[in-house]
């Protein structure tokens, strides 16, 4: 058994799952958001994040993390930063030692939903059906364990790049 924990980044709203993996069984063990506010400036709302997430970490100890890779949009400002909760996400479970792997939203919806273009939903609803009396009370939440089911089933070949770029 391995149990994974998935992050959806996001400044205002970092969602956050964590299951169990067995074989081909899914099991739902946590998940939630992690909300910051917006009044608060960016590095301490950073702070907040980084804390938060490493307290889950330390609270459910899973072995592998997987994080949502961000796409750009139009307004800069907003992409920028994502980026910086992406960083939080990426480093602060790499900083509790656990391998991290990255998967684009159309893999995550593809390996969920079974299309790349699914809604959230969609992704929210077979989130539903593979992890029974799992509750989601934010689209976020839902988008973390979505990442970390992707994580479950393509985890040995995420893996081995990520060892292999760290090796190079």
């Amino acid at each position: 058994m391995i149990r994974i924990m998935g992050i959806d980044p996001g400044l205002r709203f970092m969602g956050w799952g964590i299951i169990d993996v067995d074989g081909n069984r899914l099991r739902h063990v946590a998940s939630g958001v992690i909300g910051t506010d917006g009044a608060e400036s960016v590095p301490l709302r950073l702070c907040e994040l980084h804390g938060r997430l490493q307290a889950l970490i330390r609270e459910y100890a899973p072995a592998e993390a997987a994080v949502e890779e961000t796409y750009v949009n139009r307004n800069g400002s907003s992409t920028l930063k994502l980026g910086y909760a992406r960083g939080v996400a990426l480093l602060t479970p790499a900083y509790e030692g656990l391998p991290v792997a990255e998967y684009g939203a159309m893999k995550v919806k593809k390996s969920v939903v079974g299309t790349g273009s699914a809604s959230k939903e969609q992704v929210t609803m077979m989130i539903k059906r593979l992890l029974p009396g799992a509750e989601i009370y934010k689209a976020d939440a839902s988008d973390a364990l979505a990442v970390a089911i992707c994580h479950a089933h393509y985890r040995a070949s995420s893996l081995q790049v990520a060892q292999g770029r760290h090796m190079a």
